[in-house]
């Protein structure tokens, strides 16, 4: 059999083991470093807007002290996209409160402003005001940040950007994972650049960032002796991990090219095949990285379903995935509200991500451009 085509595999700079070296060398080897330092220097440099940038062990760790930082407590209800992975929501049960989830809309396929405000005012009404609103900016694709933001600011509620899949993204010229309090970046071994496994907390003060590194540092206290006055976790990155950060962030911007040229490979590969549709951005306000492609197959139009598609693909040992299974849907939240109609339903029942890694070969793009010739075309 051929060898295994990815989804989304890691792609090596090769400066990555220059930094690792170095905290061997220098015996930093703990969650603190130079590395730490400068691999957090780097993201803030790279996201503008003057931000704070906390590295950690995990996107989700991040989430959670993002909720944490956020005042979420006990018995309050978060707003979350439904359409995402379950990272994004898991947090929100970590801290014993409740997710309401809210459908997609149809362009970017992220949280529907009208369902979003839709869901605020019913809470309210039943004396249940969310602490704060969740927002994925699903496969890289930046949401629709200006009517997000403006219904938060109209009801004060704290806006979490789940970023993990967007590193490189914009909306309107202005990084994804920047617009609300906090943001959220990932950087496991599929992202558009991995530590392995990692993630970041983005912030807008130093204040935050200081308080998220104390809790992230299992929340000591400043005396000689270990005291504790607050619950602290063990979250956040260790000096080796964030070497390989620093190399990955020499290549962001070429792997943000190569993930956007391999849309471009979809979007002509797909363009005489009616009833597929690739998902792209909406107009020019929207610069998506393109972390992942993904497909919409018409069955009615194609006479051919996704899950077809994916089993052909599976043939030829080629990895393709349905598109993320809503979570309102999935049956560890079968109990949370959930608003809006059937978008993400429907994008889960057809839509399917196709490989897109930044270090595909032109023999496995060849690959993946039979399978689908043949597929549709026979």
């Amino acid at each position: 059999m051929s060898q295994k085509i990815w989804l989304s595999s890691p792609h090596m700079g090769g400066n990555e083991q220059k930094y690792i070296n170095e905290a061997f060398n220098e015996n930093w080897v703990a969650p603190l470093g130079p590395n730490v330092n400068g691999f957090e220097e780097d993201l803030e440099k790279f996201l503008g807007k003057e931000v704070q940038v906390a590295a950690l062990s995990a996107g989700t760790a991040a989430i959670h002290l993002a909720l944490i930082e956020s005042g979420v407590q006990h018995g309050d209800e978060v707003i979350c996209q439904s359409m995402t992975f379950s990272a994004s929501a898991n947090p929100i049960a970590y801290c014993g409160a409740m997710p309401v989830f809210i459908d997609s809309e149809a362009e970017t396929w992220n949280i529907c402003p009208k369902a979003l405000r839709e869901a605020i005012e019913n809470r309210m009404l039943k004396g249940k005001k969310p602490k704060a609103i969740i927002v994925v900016h699903l496969y890289g694709m930046p949401a629709k940040m200006d009517e997000i933001v403006a219904i938060a600011n109209e009801y004060r509620i704290t806006i979490i950007e789940d970023a993990a899949e967007a590193l490189g993204s914009t909306y309107k010229g202005q990084a994804c994972g920047t617009f609300g309090r906090f943001g959220i970046l990932s950087f496991n071994g599929n992202k558009i650049i991995t530590t392995s496994g990692g993630g970041a907390l983005v912030s807008h003060t130093k204040e935050d960032k200081d308080k998220i590194v104390f809790l992230s540092t299992q929340a000591r206290d400043n005396a000689p002796h270990y005291q504790h006055s607050h619950i602290g976790f063990n979250y956040r990155m260790s000096n080796i991990v964030a070497g390989i950060g620093r190399g990955q962030m020499e290549v962001l911007k070429d792997r943000v090219e190569a993930r956007r040229a391999m849309h471009d490979f979809y979007v002509n590969l797909f363009k005489d095949i009616d009833g597929v549709e690739v998902f792209s951005e909406p107009n020019s306000n929207f610069y998506s990285n393109h972390w992942l492609s993904a497909i919409i197959v018409n069955p009615e139009i194609t006479g051919k379903t996704r899950e077809d598609l994916r089993l052909a693909f599976l043939e030829d040992n080629i990895e393709s995935r349905p598109l993320w299974k809503p979570m309102h849907l999935q049956p560890v939240f079968s109990g949370a509200p959930y608003y809006g109609t059937n978008v993400s339903e429907k994008l889960f029942d057809d839509g399917l991500c196709l490989p897109s890694g930044s270090n595909l070969t032109d023999e496995e793009r060849l690959r993946i451009e039979n399978v689908i010739t043949k597929f549709f075309k026979g």
